[in-house]
């Protein structure tokens, strides 16, 4: 059975202490930092994620940005807290090749039961796509 994780447990693997959850290996993403509602981290983007115009596919970016919001807003809890995004919205800014994708995710606003997210995803020095999420807090 798959281990789930809580909130404590996302912010033991921004500080190294623990192994990510499996999407994050899947996505070839690294967590650098999550305090305070700010995420930093990176994505190895190789092969696998470039489509037939030889870009990376747009859903693998609103993901790896979804796995950065999520350790953001994860950074700002407390157990018994989980939470939930609710909707997920990308902007794209220009193509992104193979190579190291930057993420930086920060917690805008947050509410009792809800916070709006903002992850900018960067390659090159040049912003690739910006995402938004909507995030529903819950069990505090």
């Amino acid at each position: 059975m798959l281990k789930k994780f809580t909130v404590t447990d996302l912010q033991n693997v921004a500080r190294g202490g623990m192994a990510p959850p499996p999407c994050d290996d899947t996505m070839q993403l690294t967590v650098h930092s999550a305090e305070n509602g700010v995420a930093k981290g990176t994505w190895c983007v190789d092969r696998k994620y470039i489509n037939g115009l030889g870009v990376a596919m747009g859903g693998f970016l609103s993901a790896a940005a979804d796995i950065m919001m999520a350790y953001a807003i994860s950074s700002m809890l407390k157990e018994p807290e989980g939470f939930a995004s609710i909707d997920l919205d990308t902007t794209f800014h220009r193509p992104t090749f193979e190579g190291e994708v930057a993420i930086e995710a920060v917690v805008e606003k947050r509410g009792r039961k809800l916070a709006y997210v903002v992850a900018d995803l960067t390659q090159n020095d040049k912003l690739v796509a910006t995402c938004v999420s909507s995030i529903l807090i819950h069990g505090g």
